[in-house]
């Protein structure tokens, strides 16, 4: 690095260097980098690679490196910016409000396609559930699904990929032995995207009255986020 008094004192320049032997025999550069980057100061001015190309690879004629007794190099340089602000991500446990019921009536009168809860809001992000009356549709026809889907974030939150650790719940509405099931994922910023359970429980449990499951025809699942990332721009 050249003319390095008119920089300020202290100064630092941060590199991703490449450098380039051309062959004029292929009509293509060797490329070399290690993929760190290089830190110019006033201490260190001078950076490279100690074993760019093989002496005798690179004067054997026949490599074509060198052509009339003339070689060819070259430099990339691209100046890294060090970063103003970064996100931080925070994992919340049991966040507040972190409990979403949702009663389904008329059970047998639903049709062979997926339904979706209303969104509702744990932390920075809004859910939902959804599941088929009739089964997964993926090989399990006689089973339950459930699932939760990432929907958009609230106001003012940073859009980014979520984590979201979740006890899908299944109510018994006759005693405490419900059916629930342990699903946990990193979700994408975009709305939508879901990850559950294919067979919370048997059709065939479901529907039979002794097992309490379903009453009147109506049955209620239940949602419990156990932990969600957060994410905040900070200072670096």
């Amino acid at each position: 690095m050249e003319e390095t008094e008119y920089l300020p004192e202290g100064w630092e320049v941060n590199v991703d260097l490449k450098l380039f032997v051309h062959n004029a025999k292929l009509h293509k550069y060797l490329t070399v980098t290690d993929g760190t980057v290089k830190r110019y100061s006033t201490v260190k001015k001078q950076w490279g690679f100690g074993q760019l190309i093989a002496l005798s690879t690179f004067h054997n004629t026949n490599e074509g490196y060198i052509e009339q007794d003339i070689g060819s190099f070259g430099a990339e340089i691209f100046v890294v910016k060090p970063a103003q602000q970064q996100e931080k991500v925070t994992f919340i446990s049991n966040p507040p409000n972190n409990v979403f019921t949702w009663k389904i009536l008329h059970f047998s009168n639903l049709e062979d396609k997926f339904y979706y809860s209303d969104d509702f809001l744990v932390e920075d992000r809004y859910w939902r559930l959804g599941f088929n009356p009739k089964g997964d549709g993926g090989g399990r026809p006689h089973a339950l699904p459930l699932f939760l889907y990432a929907q958009g974030h609230k106001a003012n939150a940073v859009a980014t990929n979520t984590w979201g650790a979740v006890n899908l719940r299944l109510k018994n509405q006759r005693s405490s032995n419900h059916k629930q099931l342990y699903s946990a994922a990193w979700y994408p910023t975009r709305s939508g995207y879901g990850v559950g359970v294919n067979n919370i429980i048997l059709l065939a449990d479901l529907k039979d009255p002794s097992k309490g499951f379903m009453v009147n025809d109506a049955i209620i699942f239940e949602a419990e986020m156990v932990k969600v990332s957060v994410t905040n721009i900070v200072s670096a």
